[in-house]
């Protein structure tokens, strides 16, 4: 739990780090605590995580939570969750035209299967391409799809956000990213144009 500002930390800072560190995601999802920036907000924390099947990481991510109890006018609130998701994917799947709109809507539709309110959502999708020539030739081409986004959880009567709730939505997008299936009944599981992406079977290298 990092803080750039001297005295105690902010109660409800606090309490949103203790709810992210008793969070249990779904199982697929290897979690551990990683070193927070900075220079993003008076206080901060962060975890990272991998989608895991058969021992190999089918996606990676870090989630980080900012607070600045003073408030901040581009958040919309005194809290702000920051995402970086990655996974490799097979060229065929990366070449479809609508890869980023549907990887965006899987952001805002995990939040929305558990009943989240959040504000002032951004981010960017990005795909990048690797092809291999002359010494690498035998190795085949690969894509990575990686999605950066912010948003602001609504805060209760009490100042704070969800925070457990929040993280367990960003696993079910992480494991979504990884090709893995729904864990349960809800609004992601009903169809509905909602897939996963098809993922190369082999350890992924960020």
């Amino acid at each position: 739990m990092g803080g750039r500002e001297g005295g105690p930390v902010p109660h409800a800072f606090r309490l949103a780090v203790d709810a992210l560190r008793a969070a249990r995601p779904r199982p697929e999802v290897e979690l551990e605590p990683a070193r927070p920036p900075q220079r993003l907000a008076p206080y901060a924390y962060a975890v990272e995580a991998a989608a895991v099947e058969d021992g190999d990481d089918l996606a990676d991510g870090r989630l980080v939570l900012l607070h600045d109890p003073a408030g901040h006018e581009a958040w919309q609130g005194t809290f702000r969750l920051v995402t970086l998701v990655r996974a490799e994917l097979e060229p065929e799947m990366a070449a479809d035209p609508l890869l980023p709109e549907v990887c965006w809507s899987w952001l805002t539709g995990a939040l929305e299967a558990r009943g989240l309110s959040f504000d002032a959502a951004s981010g960017t999708v990005t795909r990048a391409g690797s092809y291999y020539f002359g010494g690498l030739a035998e190795r085949r081409p690969a894509t990575q799809i990686e999605i950066r986004a912010s948003w602001t959880p609504r805060e209760d009567r009490g100042g704070v956000p969800d925070t457990a709730a929040h993280l367990a939505a960003w696993g079910d997008l992480l494991c979504q990213v990884a090709g893995l299936p729904p864990s349960g009944p809800g609004p992601l599981d009903r169809g509905a144009g909602v897939v996963s992406l098809p993922q190369r079977r082999g350890p992924h290298h960020p």
